[in-house]
Parts: C-alpha cells; sequence; structure tokens
C-alpha cells in the first residue's frame, strides 16, 4: 500500500477557505455537498433530541442543507469558531429558531442533487439508542465523531479497493479497532495467504493509514489544522464518557 500522504486529497478543498467562498460557483457548491452529505445526519438527530418531529426534523436539515449549498450562508463565515461542527450547529440553530418563527413549510428538494438523505437510518440512530441523560449539544458531537470515522473508514476502504486490495481490507478491516492483543494474527495471516510476520505488518501498515487520513479529515474542518490533535481527542472523549 502506497503512503496515505501520497494521496490525493479527497476532501482537500473543504477547509475554511473553500468554505468562505462556498457561494462561489458549481465546483464549491458540489464540495460542500461533499462535505455535508456526510455530516447531516448529526444535525437531524440533534433536531430529534431537542423535540422536532420526525416530519419537522426532516424538513427543517433539507432546507438548512439547501440554504448553505445554494445560497450565500457561509459567504463569510467565522474563522475564530475554529470548528466547523460548531459553527455548522450555531447555524442550524439560528435557521430552527428563524423557520419556527416563520411558521412556514416549503417543498424541499432542492439540495437532492448534493446530499443524499437517508432518513430512515438516521431516525433509527435515535429511536433505537438507549436512554442518554447527556445533553443535546453533547450527542451531537458524539454523532459528529461517529461520522467522521465513518467516512475516514470509507475513504480508506475506496483507497485500498483503487489499489485492487479490497480483499486484504476486509480480513484486515475488524483490525482496525480490535485490541491488538485481542488479534488472532495466526488465522489472519492464513486468511490471507501471509506469513504470521507479514500480517503483522500489513495490521500496523493499515493501523498508520488510518490514523493518517483521520487525522487529515479532521484538519479540513478546523481553522488552524495544527488543532487536529486536540480535536481528536475531544472527540474521542464523546465516545468514551
Amino acid at each position: 500500500m502506497k503512503d496515505a500522504k501520497s494521496e490525493p486529497a479527497v476532501f482537500a478543498t473543504t477547509r475554511w477557505t473553500l468554505i468562505g467562498h462556498a457561494a462561489g460557483g458549481p465546483q464549491a457548491q458540489a464540495v460542500l455537498g461533499e462535505l455535508l452529505s456526510i455530516y447531516w445526519q448529526p444535525l437531524y438527530r440533534y433536531a430529534r433530541r431537542v423535540g422536532k418531529s420526525r416530519e419537522d426534523a426532516e424538513d427543517l436539515v433539507q432546507g438548512f442543507m439547501e440554504r448553505l449549498i445554494e445560497n450565500e450562508s457561509l459567504r463569510h463565515p467565522d474563522p475564530q469558531k475554529g470548528r466547523f461542527r460548531t459553527f455548522l450547529l450555531a447555524l442550524f440553530n439560528h435557521w430552527m429558531i428563524n423557520e419556527w418563527k416563520r411558521g412556514s413549510r416549503e417543498k424541499r428538494g432542492g439540495c437532492s442533487s448534493h446530499v443524499p438523505f437517508d432518513w430512515q437510518h438516521a431516525e433509527a440512530g435515535v429511536v433505537h439508542e438507549p436512554a442518554d441523560a447527556r445533553s443535546p449539544d453533547v450527542l451531537y458531537d458524539r454523532e459528529w465523531a461517529l461520522a467522521l470515522l465513518e467516512a475516514t473508514l470509507n475513504r480508506l476502504e475506496e483507497t485500498c479497493r483503487a489499489e485492487g486490495g479490497a480483499s486484504a481490507f476486509g480480513f484486515l478491516k475488524p483490525c482496525l479497532t480490535a485490541d491488538t492483543a485481542r488479534i488472532s494474527y495466526r488465522e489472519l495471516a492464513a486468511s490471507l495467504g501471509l506469513s504470521e510476520g507479514a500480517a503483522r505488518v500489513a495490521v500496523h501498515r493499515l493501523r498508520k493509514r488510518y490514523r493518517l487520513l483521520l487525522k487529515e479529515e479532521i484538519s479540513r474542518t478546523l481553522c488552524d489544522p495544527a488543532q487536529a490533535d486536540e480535536e481528536l481527542r475531544a472527540l474521542f472523549t464523546t465516545l468514551t464518557g
């Protein structure tokens, strides 16, 4: 496998610099849509947890995404907010208040080409979750962290497939989150047709690659990429706290 640092960055243009010009043209809108397609579910579940009905939450999220992508809502973002997830939630809360005041519900659908909504999956994450006394804001951060991990894993899988390593990735994938002491390298080696030593090296390389991609994805939602390690610790705290 190639070094992840040498790969073309799929989300390279989703930095604050592009977000500030998101309304500048179709290409920028498409990139913002790519970013939002990953992170819309935390907003939907946040809306449900603050008391919105399923129908209202769907309408609010879709309308919000349309405004971000099609209009100039992000023409002048505040980089001092630092974290895109914080900035996005603040905008969404403002949107919900304004929509409630308007008391209107417009027919949505303008952003369907940019963001694929799977409402059933998003709703299942709310309905079937165990009781949790934490605030919707804290749970929003947790949802964001899970979405980020999933996006990074999907990106890693796509890259491995492009390199012809889809089969190997299928066997190695569980090792990304497993306790190293619990990995049966003998069984893994047999599945991969490698020596046990080579299997250990493959796991080590994939884990290193995953960490690099994860940090890279995090840095693209921060004003200062140097804060990536701090953001990573904060998000993992929400998963374990």
